[in-house]
């Protein structure tokens, strides 16, 4: 009789199960164009702020339902990615393995980062997931690439809201890459920095207190741009709502 696999397929007795049948991305891509929308793409730029000369137009529901049909493959992600376009990219980030996920790929995508859309995804479905998360974020502050400086500070902000194991050392210690990095006055950069300090903030009381310190201190700076990230952030982290 037949034996079944862990996945559910049949495979016969003695031998290896076979695996899932490739997906070919050509397929994936012309699924995609399929669900594309020209007036959605063309809305990309002037109503959400995402400059991309190569994209489909499709919405954000379609791409999650077919990465849950497609399910997680390092492999196809890593093909995906290679493509350059807009949701292909995207959908990288919603199949691939965090724990296939090396230092060197995110670097890698880090340095193909354009937009503010595909930065944060990657970094919210994918990255922050990853063990190198942490090294990345001290890494990526240092960078002057406006992507990738966003990167750091959208990852530190990420794992501040998804993860539930690190304690406060870790985000107290990368308070000083936030007030390092408050004064840049690129808006993508300005808000990822605000973003991160108001994540690590409430996480708990210590470093709520923490938070409100340096936010504090740079909503007195002569820099607008601080002022800016010191303001907005002591407003959201000592509302009552």
């Amino acid at each position: 009789m037949p034996a079944k696999a862990k996945n559910g397929r049949t495979r016969t007795a003695g031998k290896k199960a076979e695996p899932s049948p490739k997906v070919g991305i050509q397929a994936v891509l012309q699924e995609l164009e399929s669900k594309g929308s020209r007036h959605r793409r063309d809305q990309m730029a002037p109503r959400y702020g995402i400059h991309t000369d190569k994209a489909f137009g499709v919405s954000m529901s379609d791409m999650l339902k077919l990465a849950k049909r497609l399910g997680r493959s390092h492999e196809l992600a890593a093909a995906l990615w290679k493509t350059g376009w807009y949701e292909a990219r995207m959908l990288a980030s919603l199949v691939d393995e965090p724990d296939q996920v090396t230092p060197a790929q995110m670097d890698r995508w880090c340095r193909d980062f354009d937009n503010w859309g595909i930065c944060d995804t990657v970094c919210f479905k994918l990255f922050d997931r990853t063990p190198h998360a942490f090294v990345k974020v001290k890494q990526w502050a240092m960078r002057r690439e406006e992507f990738a400086k966003r990167a750091a500070f959208a990852l530190l902000a990420c794992l501040a809201l998804h993860d539930k194991h690190t304690g406060n050392d870790f985000f107290l210690g990368c308070l000083p890459l936030i007030e390092n990095a408050a004064d840049d006055e690129r808006n993508f950069v300005m808000k990822a920095v605000d973003w991160a300090l108001r994540a690590i903030g409430r996480r708990n009381s210590e470093l709520k207190a923490a938070a409100v310190a340096v936010a504090q201190r740079i909503a007195a700076s002569p820099k607008a741009a601080a002022r800016w990230v010191g303001k907005d952030a002591l407003k959201q982290l000592t509302s009552r709502r």
